[in-house]
């Protein structure tokens, strides 16, 4: 597969599949790893989450995160530091999970005495992006 293709595999990838797995360091430093939705759009992991979640608080202690798709012989992985944002998503990002996740409003609390936040994570570093080596 040529580098384009590589390219273009691993961004339909990013495009449609449903659940990356997000790798946050608790105040200890050990990892805590759990399945979210996500949306990518322009080198950015964009993932809504309640914000006393324990993914939430430890990024606000600890803002690297890592990132990795679920197939294991296909791996697509990166690196960044998440910023969490309270309020006043982006539209356009609002839109995409929307349209991704049928209709679903990622400002909306899943608990009444709840609040969402957005992570948004810059791409720092890709580890691995479509071949396992």
């Amino acid at each position: 597969m040529s580098r384009a293709e590589l390219a273009a595999d691993v961004a339909d990838r990013l495009a449609r599949e449903r659940n990356v797995w997000l790798c946050t360091l608790r105040p200890d430093g050990s990892p805590h790893v759990t399945p979210v939705w996500f949306v990518h759009a322009d080198g950015v992991w964009w993932i809504g989450c309640e914000g006393r979640s324990v993914k939430a608080r430890n990024v606000a202690a600890d803002p690297r995160v890592s990132l990795a798709l679920e197939d294991g012989v296909h791996p697509v992985v990166a690196e960044g530091e998440a910023r969490v944002h309270h309020a006043a998503f982006p539209p356009a990002i609002v839109a995409a999970f929307a349209e991704k996740y049928a209709g679903w409003d990622i400002r909306q609390p899943v608990t009444t005495d709840g609040d969402r936040v957005l992570l948004e994570v810059p791409v720092r570093r890709w580890l691995l992006a479509g071949t396992a080596r």
